[in-house]
């Protein structure tokens, strides 16, 4: 048996040998710290045994695999602690997860002093040092041994499994657990972990079944890599828009409204706003777009034509459905079938074409409840919403400037540095799902993938993510806890044009089908504001802020002169207000500089007598002082262009 190693060299055995067995016999030292393998690109236990030639690779905590099977090792053992502390407890699932691991329970709510007491357990498990064996069972024997122990959440996914399967399980010192694996040696290779926190779960994520208990916990092979990690974690708790947005009163929810309903401030609104009038400017005045103005609901009519009824009604929110004497309405999910109406308005040449119609569009969307958070999942949101109708031989050149305006609105954010692209792909497996055949699915998908390799664009690709009428191109961004979301989306639908009798006069003077790109440019309002918030922990760039400059005056003899200035930013377009309360100027700055302001000018009675200000500010600290003309002139310059000045950080600051 020839196994070739990582670096190309070879190890060649008269018998079977498990992976383990190699790890130890390349050195002591490999096996030591190795969590698997990865035999011809997959990865195996190392209990595996390698009967035929094949490549390897021993997987150790340096790796991101070997980093998850150290994560699926401790939810065992924290799965372990709870049978031990709450024997009543069922457990369900473990896995590990990109920045940890999880495992549900059907129990009690856990509080924290739960979860401490469980990390005790846990410590004194991973003490024991019990060895992990791995042993399989016929499926009628596995559903009997875990009808046994009580567990009837494992019953279900052993009876999921085919006849024929062969059940896996791991003991780790007399707790068992049904598991694929693969897993760590020995318990005590878990030396660094955390729990986290608790949530409610729904089993199997279906909110029709039982509500469980999730604990969430983190673990390293190292102290130090554990440390970092729990601090990163207190950084994101300190930027989740979730919190801060509400603290800087951006935003706030009331239960008596509705989950998933948020209501904005006047200092939310601002910003909303700001963000508004900026792309209606931009996609009108300099991307060729016209504008839209559609009604938020309409009859079911429409929908079933656009095919919206059957595939996406459990998305909807429907109005009238079971009074017969009313008509069916729904609040619309999308802007789409609106704007079909606006272009078939008139006929239109192939010389008219392409048609860009934008709309600043409120949609709904009927989210579970489980699903919604914050600002970035919600049932009601504002889009910078097109369709851009085409024809075919405008497709390449417009979807290569869809992504051209995406990636100029993220650089003036500042976040295009945050986001992955990605191909989301039909499901060939669930066709029911999307009109079109695999031939249309296929040859649409690889329309957007040449698009994308010859614009230079690195892309991951997804089964099941496309709308059911075409391909998507996802941009892709984290929150702070690293959870993804669709921040930007283009779509090429080759369908729906024939389904509303859409056409364009060709050159010919026939009747021609066009194609459609359905795309945002910047995505939802509630959404890039909750990113904003938490990429710049608050402290947005001068042109997003609410509140631009605030005036301080040291002391009300110089309140005159305080709103002079004030109305003098605000004649040119800033938004500035003046703290005219009767407080120490230190105290004034000191609030200022908790409120995130960028800009803060003193004025005292220097600075009134020779028409000045002295400026302080978040980028520089201490600017001086400044012809009150020259600021207004540099903070104009600055919104307009929407400079993104860099922090300094906080101590020069004081």
């Amino acid at each position: 048996m020839k196994i070739t190693l990582k670096d190309g060299s070879c190890k060649e055995y008269s018998e079977a040998k498990s992976v383990y067995e190699i790890a130890l016999d390349i050195s002591e030292g490999l096996a030591r710290v190795a969590c698997a393998g990865e035999v011809n690109g997959e990865i195996v236990d190392l209990r595996t045994v390698l009967e035929e030639d094949c490549t390897l690779n021993i997987v150790t905590a340096n790796d991101e695999a070997g980093l998850r099977v150290i994560r699926h090792t401790a939810s065992h053992v924290l799965a372990e602690a709870v049978k031990r502390i709450y024997p009543d407890a069922k457990v369900t699932i473990g896995p590990a997860i990109d920045d940890g691991f999880y495992y549900d329970f059907d129990s009690a709510p856990f509080t924290r002093e739960d979860l401490d007491k469980l990390e005790e357990e846990m410590k004194k498990i991973v003490k024991e040092g019990h060895e992990i064996t791995r042993f399989t069972l016929p499926r009628a024997e596995a559903i009997k041994l875990m009808e046994e122990k009580g567990e009837p959440y494992k019953v279900e996914l052993i009876q999921d499994l085919p006849e024929d399967a062969e059940i896996s399980f791991y003991d780790q010192g007399g707790f068992v657990d049904l598991c694929a694996g693969p897993h760590l040696m020995n318990t005590k290779g878990v030396k660094a972990f955390k729990l986290i926190s608790s949530s409610m779960a729904y089993w199997r994520g279906d909110s029709n079944k039982a509500r469980l208990q999730r604990i969430y916990g983190t673990a390293y092979s190292k102290k130090d890599d554990l440390k970092a990690h729990l601090e990163r974690l207190e950084d994101a708790k300190m930027r989740d828009h979730n919190k801060l947005g509400r603290e800087m009163g951006l935003f706030t929810t009331v239960d008596v409204i509705g989950q998933g309903l948020p209501l904005f401030t006047p200092k939310g609104t601002k910003m909303i706003m700001k963000l508004q009038r900026w792309m209606e400017d931009l996609e009108d005045n300099e991307w060729g777009y016209v504008r839209t103005r559609t009604p938020l609901m309409a009859k079911a009519d429409l929908y079933k034509i656009s095919g919206h009824w059957d595939h996406y009604m459990d998305g909807m929110f429907i109005l009238n459905k079971d009074d017969e004497d009313k008509e069916t309405m729904a609040l619309r999910p999308m802007t789409c079938p609106f704007q079909y109406y606006v272009y078939m308005n008139e006929q239109h040449s192939y010389r008219d074409l392409p048609y860009r119609m934008a709309e600043t569009s409120t949609l709904f969307r009927n989210e579970d409840s489980g699903e919604m958070h914050g600002l970035t999942r919600v049932r009601q949101f504002t889009i910078t919403e097109a369709h851009i109708i085409l024809r075919p031989d405008q497709a390449e050149e417009e979807l290569t400037r869809c992504t051209e305006l995406c990636h100029y609105v993220m650089k003036t954010l500042g976040i295009d540095g945050d986001v992955t692209y990605r191909l989301s792909k039909w499901d060939p497996n669930n066709a029911e799902k999307y009109l079109g055949d695999e031939e249309y699915w296929n040859s649409t998908q690889q329309y957007l993938r040449d698009v994308m390799n010859k614009n230079g664009i690195k892309f991951t690709e997804a089964d099941g993510e496309a709308a059911f009428y075409g391909p998507k191109i996802d941009i892709q961004a984290k929150n702070v806890y690293g959870k993804e979301d669709t921040m930007v989306t283009i779509q090429l639908d080759c369908a729906s044009a024939e389904k509303f009798g859409m056409y364009y006069i060709d050159d010919k003077g026939e009747k021609a089908l066009p194609w459609i790109i359905h795309r945002t440019s910047m995505g939802c309002y509630e959404r890039t504001l909750a990113w904003l918030i938490e990429h710049y922990a608050g402290k947005f760039p001068t042109w997003l802020c609410p509140e631009q400059v605030r005036v301080l005056p040291i002391s009300e003899k110089y309140m005159d002169y305080a709103q002079k200035v004030c109305k003098e930013l605000k004649a040119n377009g800033v938004d500035a207000t003046v703290d005219g309360r009767a407080e120490k100027i230190g105290y004034k700055i000191r609030e200022a500089r908790m409120d995130k302001l960028p800009y803060m000018l003193v004025v005292g009675q220097q600075e009134e007598a020779d028409g000045t200000v002295s400026v302080r500010s978040r980028f520089a600290g201490d600017e001086g002082v400044k012809p009150l003309s020259e600021f207004v002139d540099q903070i104009c310059t600055e919104i307009r262009t929407k400079e993104i000045r860099k922090e300094i950080p906080q101590e020069q600051a004081q």
